[in-house]
């Protein structure tokens, strides 16, 4: 397969039992000598999407990115034009990481 496109999922796991958020995104990923590239938009252009969206990606870009047919891959997300758009990577790092967020009150 040199290209997918397609809608999917971009979930965000707070643990592994635990997900916080959900949006659907429109992806194109292409096949390239060194792997693949994706890039990709939401699909709503809510302002309550785009914001949970830009919430989640300032807490920790890692996010898992869920198939139609519930295949998944941990992707690290690049958003741009106001968390409209975006790009990924695909996530290397550890599968057990903290992420630790204050709200100030």
């Amino acid at each position: 397969m040199d290209r997918f496109e397609g809608r999917c999922w971009l979930d965000w796991w707070a643990n592994s039992s635990t997900l916080l958020g959900s949006v659907e995104v429109a992806v194109v990923i292409t096949a390239v000598d060194a792997g693949w590239e994706a890039r990709g938009r939401l699909v709503s252009d809510s302002d309550g999407d785009r914001d949970a969206f830009a919430f989640l990606c300032d807490l920790d870009p890692v996010f898992m990115l869920r198939f139609e047919d519930e295949s998944r891959v941990a992707v690290t997300a690049h958003p741009s034009d106001g968390h409209r758009r975006f790009s990924l990577t695909e996530y290397t790092g550890p599968v057990q990481r903290s992420v630790e967020n204050r709200i100030a009150l």
